[in-house]
């Protein structure tokens, strides 16, 4: 058997965060986990070496993969970054843009009206950040985008606000979050690539082999 990444280090996110308000509380979103574990597994069948930082799921571990679990946005760009060097890094999470200014330590009591205006501040930005890096920045830097409409054309957004090489985009106005199928467009500066819709294992080896061609011309 073939192994294309052999040698290869990657680190990607993968997973909803989960931001605080209080003990009981948290803003977080619908992502299951499954696209970015699917992947994962599927580049270490490819004898890549990976490393998952994975916010909340009710998933295992992937098999062969290194996985790190965190919970918030600030601590998933902490543990990417104790991760690299990497050949590619892929920022498949959803990431939650904002966390409440101040968490908590104790149940704010919603019946004494304590909860009042939530105040929000913005989380890193975990892409960009790694996308930007002026050293131990990785050959390969894969973003995903989950839109509800004009899907490339936000990816394409995207990826010049980030500053990555590709943009996953996939449409998540049906089924997506939480299921197990997906299609997805590949958008890169120059080109797009788009696939039909599969099982996550299957759209999660498509995107694999590609990394895996890209890696062997740029890397």
């Amino acid at each position: 058997m073939t192994s294309p990444l052999a040698g290869r280090r990657i680190v990607m996110t993968a997973g909803p965060t989960l931001e605080a308000i209080d003990p009981v509380r948290f803003i977080s979103n619908r992502s299951s986990g499954k696209q970015g574990y699917a992947l994962a597994s599927a580049c270490a069948e490819l004898g890549a070496e990976v490393v998952l930082v994975s916010g909340p799921t009710a998933l295992n571990d992937p098999a062969g993969v290194e996985t790190v679990r965190i919970e918030s946005a600030r601590d998933m760009l902490a543990a990417v970054e104790t991760a690299l060097p990497a050949d590619v890094f892929i920022a498949v999470a959803a990431v939650a843009d904002w966390r409440p200014a101040e968490a908590h330590d104790r149940k704010i009591k919603g019946n004494k009206g304590e909860m009042g205006s939530l105040a929000l501040v913005e989380n890193p930005d975990i892409l960009k950040t790694i996308s930007q890096r002026k050293d131990e920045r990785p050959g390969l830097v894969i973003g995903f985008a989950a839109e509800t409409h004009e899907v490339e054309d936000h990816a394409r957004q995207k990826l010049a606000r980030k500053g990555c090489d590709w943009i996953v985009a996939n449409d998540v106005s049906g089924d997506v979050m939480g299921g197990d199928e997906n299609a997805i467009a590949i958008v890169s500066s120059d080109d797009v690539w788009r696939s039909q819709r599969a099982s996550k294992p299957e759209i999660a080896g498509l995107i694999a082999q590609r990394i895996a061609q890209a890696v062997v011309e740029t890397c």
